[in-house]
């Protein structure tokens, strides 16, 4: 994998100076994966982790995981016999509870795929497929498919450190919407993933 970030290292330094400059800065990408997770347990970390800083995620996922015992991570069986009670007393909000709940209920109902099911499915069907879920969103699954299925081509436009990224990068007044990052992000392929890592760690000017 370090060989194909180094291609696109130099594919994005190609771009312009700017960001020549970024990848300088920050140097080879050091992206990683978690390749192993099934999509149900990334789906249910994704939502722990949306809308908080790292620091709090970590906290209140390492207490649910704590009502578990030893075990790495719950079954779909074991999360739905739990009081949800207890699940909510680890710090999530009732929306985040119902939604890490139904993905559960979803993996047993079969509409959550299974990982060798997920690497046969296009972005796009992946993405219809599980955000009929509620609370699973575009950037839910876009996380999914960077972090735990390596695909290399994902621009997660709604993302604020992204776009943000961008702001900075070039010195603009204003991050770009997500439908202009959608367009300005065309010429990063195919190693869009890492386009938005480096974006994550655009310094301030």
């Amino acid at each position: 994998m370090s060989n194909i970030f180094e291609q696109a290292s130099i594919h994005l330094s190609g771009l312009d100076p700017d960001w020549a400059r970024l990848v300088d800065q920050v140097g080879p990408c050091l992206h990683t994966s978690k390749p192993a997770r099934e999509p149900y347990e990334a789906l249910i970390r994704a939502i722990a982790y949306q809308q908080l800083h790292a620091k709090a995620g970590d906290a209140i996922l390492g207490r649910f995981l704590a009502l578990y015992g030893d075990s790495p991570f719950p079954s779909a069986e074991q999360l739905l016999a739990t009081d949800p009670d207890l699940q909510r007393a680890c710090g999530f909000s009732a929306t985040k509870l119902a939604t890490i709940r139904a993905i559960a209920q979803a993996t047993l109902d079969g509409v959550v795929p299974s990982r060798a099911e997920s690497l046969g499915l296009d972005d796009e069907g992946l993405i219809t497929r599980l955000t009929r879920l509620k609370g699973i969103g575009r950037w839910t699954v876009e996380m999914f498919m960077i972090y735990s299925l390596e695909r290399l081509d994902i621009l997660p436009v709604d993302d604020f450190g992204v776009r943000e990224g961008y702001r900075r990068l070039k010195q603009l007044a204003k991050a770009p919407t997500p439908r202009q990052m959608r367009d300005l992000g065309l010429v990063w392929a195919p190693y869009r993933t890492v386009a938005a890592w480096y974006l994550w760690r655009c310094p301030p000017v």
